[in-house]
């Protein structure tokens, strides 16, 4: 089902984190050549697939990492191409795995949340570094 143009494209992903030597936060933003942004890592749902199971697969795909998802973050709505769209977001922490750039990804950066919060292109992704702040508390 392709759905009409009011029905929302779904997606899902992840606020990547890990903890850097000396224990500082690092957050992973990906680059996609194709929209030239920097953002989380996410992406659509395939067919009858669960949110959540979705954001971890995007995780793996985008940034070759597993994960292990945490608290619920906020849900991001915005309109692509003039149709809603709906992210369902995790705080999740990287437990390894190494990148390889492919179509959708051509590069990832471990940043600090500032470094993180100018890199971001989108407002809506630098609020979740925020949601991703009062988890982590």
């Amino acid at each position: 089902m392709t759905g009409g143009a009011g029905v929302p494209v779904r997606a899902a992903g992840c606020v990547l984190w890990r903890r850097a030597p000396g224990g500082a936060l690092e957050i992973c933003l990906v680059h996609r050549p194709k929209y030239d942004d920097w953002s989380h890592p996410k992406g659509k749902l395939k067919a009858g697939e669960d949110p959540l199971a979705a954001a971890v697969r995007e995780v793996q795909e985008e940034t070759g990492h597993s994960c292990a998802p945490g608290a619920r973050l906020p849900t991001v709505r915005y309109a692509v191409n003039g149709r809603p769209k709906e992210v369902d977001y995790w705080a999740a922490e990287a437990t390894g795995g190494a990148f390889t750039p492919n179509n959708e990804v051509d590069r990832v950066r471990w940043l600090t949340p500032a470094a993180a919060r100018t890199r971001l292109t989108q407002q809506h992704d630098r609020e979740l570094l925020d949601a991703l702040h009062g988890a982590l508390r």
